[in-house]
């Protein structure tokens, strides 16, 4: 099934949040597109509770308030939201776009908005030979349905907070082991004090190692895992293994779409940061331009300017009447005020 939609912005941290909200108030329709499996881009994600100095009016907010503030402030423009994938082609037709992502969702937009900040932000892989072959099946960097890890054997490879919280989760309803190489852990400290209460209790095992090799076992639900531990090679045989080794951002597919590049940064004019194809307007770290200044501040101002020239495409018939939020009572209206 094919869903429709004025603009498809792609990437959900704070400009493209902040982009539902300018395309919102000119009655142009959002929908966004992330690789994460949550809204927030870089903020959320890499440093929710990192103060940031530099936003408008405030003193001082995280980054993951300043999230929940941005989708509390775009609400009543109802962006509807597709994560845990990114988009893997794009196709023009003759009222717009064709945006198809990687899991077979394909949606029609007029509009194509690139907010992915530095580009999409991908899980760091086990570095083995065979992990292509056992991605999805066996070997997974995301959860998206815990329950599918009930009563099976986990193993867990990492230190920070992702695999710390879900050794703690998971080990509600399965067997779980966690792997890193030293009992030192980058976690929140109450994430890290939990998991020790849980090895003492014996409801996880921890193993001093790292991942050499996968192999199939003769069980297909299986896989046995070899680990050096200290220049011995163990074996440990588990049903699932879940890396989390933190994300690096590449700029995908993206780089496929015949847009004109510098240095994997997009090229945007100032007056409308569309890009070289018309349509598609990049904002954020993503593009460049002469003086570009990567701060959320500065993508804020590129989004208002793309959504004025947004609504060309999006209402070609219409004449677009600039106004205040502050003394129109049709936007006030929309914002709930």
């Amino acid at each position: 099934m094919i869903e429709k939609t004025d603009v498809v912005i792609v990437g959900a941290g704070p400009v493209g949040l902040f982009a539902v909200f300018e395309l919102g108030l000119l009655n142009i329709n959002s929908h966004l597109i992330d690789n994460l499996d949550k809204v927030g881009g870089q903020c959320a994600e890499l440093y929710p509770e990192k103060p940031i100095y530099d936003i408008p009016a405030r003193s001082v907010v995280t980054g993951q308030e300043l999230t929940d503030e941005l989708l509390k402030q775009i609400s009543p423009f109802k962006p509807k939201f597709h994560l845990n994938q990114q988009v893997e082609s794009i196709k023009k037709i003759e009222n717009g776009w064709l945006i198809e992502t990687n899991i077979g969702k394909v949606i029609e937009s007029k509009c194509i908005v690139i907010a992915a900040g530095a580009g999409s932000f991908v899980p760091r892989k086990l570095p083995i030979d065979n992990i292509n072959d056992l991605e999805n099946n066996n070997v997974f960097y995301s959860i998206r349905n815990k329950s599918k890890f009930d009563n099976k054997k986990i193993l867990i490879a990492g230190g920070g907070d992702s695999a710390l919280d879900w050794t703690n989760e998971l080990s509600k309803n399965a067997e779980v082991t966690l792997i890193h190489r030293r009992k030192e852990f980058k976690a929140a400290p109450d994430s890290v004090s939990k998991m020790f209460e849980l090895e003492k209790q014996g409801k996880i095992n921890f193993l001093k190692g790292q991942i050499k090799n996968i192999n199939k076992s003769s069980d297909m639900d299986e896989v046995i895992v070899s680990y050096d531990e200290d220049g011995i090679t163990k074996d440990i045989k588990v049903n699932y293994i879940l890396p989390f080794f933190g994300l690096k951002m590449e700029l995908g597919p993206i780089a496929n779409w015949g847009l004109n590049l510098n240095e994997n940064l997009i090229k945007v004019d100032t007056e409308k940061f569309e890009t070289s194809v018309s349509s598609i307007f990049a904002i954020g770290d993503i593009n460049s331009y002469p003086g570009k200044l990567k701060l959320i501040l500065s993508g804020f101002h590129e989004a208002a300017l793309m959504a004025q020239e947004c609504f060309k495409y999006c209402y070609p018939d219409k004449k677009n009447i600039f106004r205040y939020t502050t003394s129109s009572k049709e936007l006030q209206k929309k914002l709930g005020v």
